[in-house]
C-alpha cells in the first residue's frame, strides 16, 4: 500500500517533467514532437498546440482525412500562430517555454542563428549564461509556445502572457562605460535618443546638481572619443596589440600549452561588437567555443585577439575558408570586408 502511495504521489511530477517542450529542427522548419494518445486526432492535437490540423498533416506529409493512429508520433511546426519569441498574450492565453538540447560541440552563435536569428545577448539572459560556452546536453529555453489556457494541458507550465526579445540590461548600460561604448559607434543617433531618458531619470530621484552633471558632461565629452577613432583607423590600428580586450586571456590559455599556427583565408561577418572596445570574434571549425585566436595580417603586421563563437557555417560562401573574422576585426587588421589572407595562433 505505501509503495502504490508513493508511486502516485510521485506520478504529478514525472508527467511534468514529461511535458517539457524540446524543438527539433532549423528555422524555418522548427517542430516539436507528439506521440498519439488515445482517443486524440488533429483537432485535439492542434488545440494542445494551438496550430492548425491543417498545417500538421502536410507538415508530416500526411492526409487530414485518413486520421491518426495510437502511438504514432508526429510532427508539431512551430511556426508564426504558436512560437514567439516577443510579444503579448491574449488574457485567455499564456506563453510555455521551449527548449533545445546543446549537441557535442555546438556553440551559443549556432543556436540562435538556427532557432530565428534569435539575438545571442537574448539567448544568454533567457538562460543566465555569461559565457560564450555551453556543455554537451545542457537545455536551453529558445522560444516560447503560446497555448490557450483552457484547451491545452501545457498551460499549467506557462511563465506567463508576456516576453520579451531585447537586452534587459538598462540599469547595467547606463553604470558601466563598456556596452555604452560599444553602441555609440553603431548607431549614435540612437544613442542620443536614450540620453534623454536617462536625463529623465535623474530628475525624478536626484537633486539639481545632479542632472547639471549628467546633462553637461556626458552628451559632449562622448562625440570627442567618437569622432577620433574615425578620422584616424590607421592609428587606432597601430596601438591595437597594446590594450586589446582578449589579448590577457589569450596569454593565459597559450601558457604552458602546446600553440597551434596555420595560415589561409579569412571571410567577414557584420557584427555591432568590436568597434569601440575590441572585443573581436571569430567563428573556426577547429578550436572550441571561448578559445582566443591570434590573428595577423602579414601584409601590414597588424593583430587582432578574436574570442571563437561556433563552427564555420557550411554554406557555399565560406567554402575554402580558414575562419570568419567580425567586420570590426577585418577594419582593425587593415582590410576591407572581403578575403583576408592571415596567419593565426591559438591553444588546443
Amino acid at each position: 500500500m505505501k509503495k502504490l502511495f508513493f508511486l502516485f504521489l510521485i506520478m504529478p511530477f514525472f508527467a511534468a517533467a514529461q511535458n517539457k517542450l524540446l524543438v527539433e529542427g532549423v528555422s524555418p522548419g522548427l517542430y516539436l514532437t507528439h506521440k498519439v494518445a488515445p482517443k486524440e486526432n488533429y483537432y485535439s492535437i492542434g488545440r494542445i498546440y494551438n496550430v492548425s490540423p491543417k498545417d500538421i498533416a502536410p507538415f508530416n506529409k500526411l492526409q487530414l482525412e485518413k486520421g491518426l493512429s495510437l502511438d504514432q508520433t508526429i510532427k508539431i511546426p512551430l511556426n508564426s500562430s504558436n512560437f514567439f519569441q516577443s510579444g503579448n498574450a491574449a488574457g485567455d492565453e499564456t506563453f510555455v517555454p521551449v527548449y533545445y538540447k546543446i549537441k557535442d560541440k555546438e556553440g551559443l552563435y549556432r543556436v540562435a542563428k538556427n532557432h530565428n536569428d534569435l539575438p545571442l545577448q537574448t539567448l544568454k539572459q533567457w538562460n543566465n549564461i555569461t559565457g560564450d560556452a555551453v556543455k554537451n546536453g545542457v537545455q536551453l529555453v529558445v522560444g516560447y509556445l503560446k497555448v490557450k489556457k483552457e484547451q491545452s494541458g501545457l498551460a499549467k507550465n506557462g511563465i506567463g502572457s508576456s516576453i520579451s526579445a531585447t537586452a534587459i540590461t538598462v540599469k547595467e548600460k547606463t553604470i558601466d562605460p563598456v556596452p555604452e561604448t560599444l553602441e555609440v559607434p553603431v548607431n549614435i543617433n540612437g544613442a542620443e535618443k536614450r540620453k534623454p531618458k536617462e536625463t529623465v531619470k535623474e530628475k525624478t530621484t536626484k537633486e539639481p546638481e545632479a542632472k547639471t552633471v549628467v546633462v553637461a558632461e556626458k552628451p559632449i565629452t562622448k562625440p570627442e572619443k567618437i569622432t577620433p577613432p574615425a578620422e584616424s583607423k590607421k592609428t587606432t590600428r597601430e596601438k591595437n596589440t597594446d590594450d586589446a580586450n582578449f589579448r590577457a586571456l589569450y596569454e593565459s590559455q597559450v601558457k604552458n600549452a602546446a600553440v597551434t599556427e596555420t595560415t589561409g583565408d579569412a571571410g567577414v561577418f557584420k557584427s555591432t561588437s568590436g568597434w569601440s572596445d575590441k572585443k573581436y570574434y571569430c567563428l573556426y571549425n577547429s578550436a572550441s567555443p571561448g578559445t582566443i585566436i591570434k590573428i595577423t595580417n602579414p601584409a601590414n603586421g597588424n593583430v587582432v585577439y578574436a574570442k571563437v563563437l561556433d563552427a564555420i557555417p557550411d554554406i557555399k560562401k565560406n567554402e575554402g575558408l580558414l575562419l570568419v573574422i567580425s567586420n570590426a576585426a577585418s577594419d582593425a587588421l587593415g582590410a576591407a570586408e572581403g578575403i583576408l589572407n592571415c596567419s593565426i595562433k591559438y591553444s588546443k
